[in-house]
């Protein structure tokens, strides 16, 4: 019988294995540090500067004429709602229904490695790229002109790559057997997939399209191209969706550069609301995520 021992399992703190432990524990330390130091000095500043400002006029009255410290955010905060629901509306189905293809459909084919690859270069684009081909497309040709549908359009197609991955990748995870098993009862290829793929990648979509929303919200030069600015109340009328609309990242940019201190505190008080909202979508998608998980 072998003997061991005892006092050769201990750990020795002069040794090459545990100091080299203890270095790279310490390294990842920091680099953690390093990376939640900027986080949590951006957010508390932006915390910081624009809770100051949060009141009931904030967001129930229009933006105040420079100079003046009254008004507040209301058609900003109603034309982001619009514009990213437009983008939402537009990206979700087109979003999706490539990935089913690519996922469930193509088979790997050559147009399937295209779209691929058409996909991850497109998620590398610079966001005023989308604002120029929106510009492009929508404004400059005077089809829709400066309007809300233009702002729309341009964020869905920054927010198409990134439902596409995630739904693909989601589809992907989905075990093999229960697709077997699906069509070994005798379901179609499109009842397995509508019935049981998708419904089982469920989660994994939420979270691609709170991906989507959450960079969509934020983004500024797309919307400099397209939706512009309005002083006014955005409509959802026929008409309003075809006319310059108000949205916060774009509010935010413009009352940065005015050299007035109320259009300042409207500025922070306009990306804390920003924050908040990006916040309140991924809470939002992580709770419905649960539900169906459970």
């Amino acid at each position: 019988m072998t003997v061991y021992n005892v006092a050769s399992l201990k750990k020795k703190p002069t040794s090459s294995r545990t100091v080299l432990g203890s270095l790279m524990t310490t390294i990842s330390a920091l680099c953690l540090v390093m990376t939640l130091v900027p986080l949590v000095a951006v957010l508390s500043f932006v915390i910081v500067q624009g809770f100051s400002r949060l009141n009931f006029d904030l967001f129930t009255q229009l933006p105040p004429p420079p100079g003046l410290d009254q008004g507040g955010l209301a058609n900003a905060i109603q034309g982001t709602l619009i514009v990213v629901g437009i983008a939402t509306i537009i990206a979700v189905p087109i979003g999706i229904l490539t990935a089913v293809y690519l996922s469930e459909f193509s088979g790997g084919n050559k147009l399937a490695t295209f779209i691929r690859f058409a996909t991850n270069v497109l998620s590398g684009v610079p966001s005023i790229i989308a604002g120029i081909f929106a510009y492009g497309l929508l404004v400059s040709t005077k089809i829709v002109g400066f309007s809300s549908i233009a702002g729309g359009v341009a964020l869905a197609v920054l927010m198409l790559p990134t439902i596409i991955r995630t739904t693909d990748e989601a589809l992907k995870i989905v075990p093999q057997e229960i697709r077997w098993a699906a069509l070994g009862i005798g379901a179609y290829n499109y009842q397995t997939v509508l019935y049981i793929v998708l419904p089982a990648a469920l989660p994994g979509i939420i979270t691609g399209v709170t991906l989507g929303i959450a960079r969509a919200a934020g983004e500024t030069a797309p919307l400099i191209f397209t939706a512009l600015y309005s002083n006014f109340w955005p409509e959802l009328s026929k008409d309003g969706l075809l006319e310059p609309i108000a949205t916060l990242s774009v509010l935010v940019y413009n009352f940065a550069i005015i050299p007035f201190k109320p259009q300042q505190e409207l500025a922070w008080a306009g990306s804390l609301i920003l924050v908040v909202l990006v916040l309140s979508t991924s809470i939002i998608a992580r709770l419905a995520t649960r539900k169906k998980v459970d």
